[in-house]
């Protein structure tokens, strides 16, 4: 799996929710980091430098930095987003240990051009990630996913896929793709039968 290095800054418990305001009027996200075997770690971020990890569609393990000279591994765990301007509120990283799989969204690209879609369907895709499970050196970049022969009416779920090495913890009846009929491919059925 890629891997993504941000800055940090640490900061401290105090002052509530006034310091957490000023941080935000400085252009910095406030985040924390928590995991097995470390107290949690309190630190802000740069709202330009967190778009890296936040406006792609790729999934990372991000290596964080802190001016304190401390680095750790983890994965963005949880992130909150204002309602109406959509800016960054909070975000949430999970410490990332050889001793533990790690959990993570991991794009899904579609391949192949589906059999269903010749005879005149259309390819609906459903998912964009799903939610995986496995030590950080098996981590897939992406998942892929090919249609080649799924026919008209047909869907590849979770459940049919299989990465060695990785546990799909997304529910096994999530829909990746499917392909339905169309209008013109259901007149052409009915003319035929």
């Amino acid at each position: 799996m890629k891997h993504l290095q941000l800055n940090g800054q640490l900061r401290k418990l105090e002052g509530g929710k006034a310091t957490i305001k000023a941080l935000r009027r400085q252009g910095l996200v406030p985040c924390n980091l928590y995991g097995q075997g470390i107290n949690n770690v309190l630190f802000c971020i740069d709202t330009k430098e967190l778009k890296k990890l936040t406006n792609t569609p790729d999934s990372y393990i991000v290596d964080l930095v802190l001016d304190s000279g401390e680095k750790y591994k983890a994965v963005l765990h949880e992130s909150q987003w204002h309602p109406v301007t959509d800016e960054p509120l909070h975000m949430d990283f999970l410490l990332v240990t050889d001793k533990k799989p790690v959990v993570i969204d991991v794009p899904i690209v579609v391949t192949g051009h589906s059999e269903g879609v010749k005879m005149g369907g259309k390819l609906l895709v459903s998912a964009r990630k799903l939610r995986v499970s496995a030590p950080e050196n098996k981590l897939p970049d992406t998942i892929e996913v090919d249609t080649t022969n799924l026919l008209i009416g047909k869907q590849i779920v979770a459940g049919d896929l299989n990465i060695e090495g990785v546990e799909i913890v997304s529910s096994k009846a999530t829909i990746i793709c499917s392909v339905r009929p169309t209008r013109s491919s259901a007149q052409e059925n009915a003319a035929a039968e």
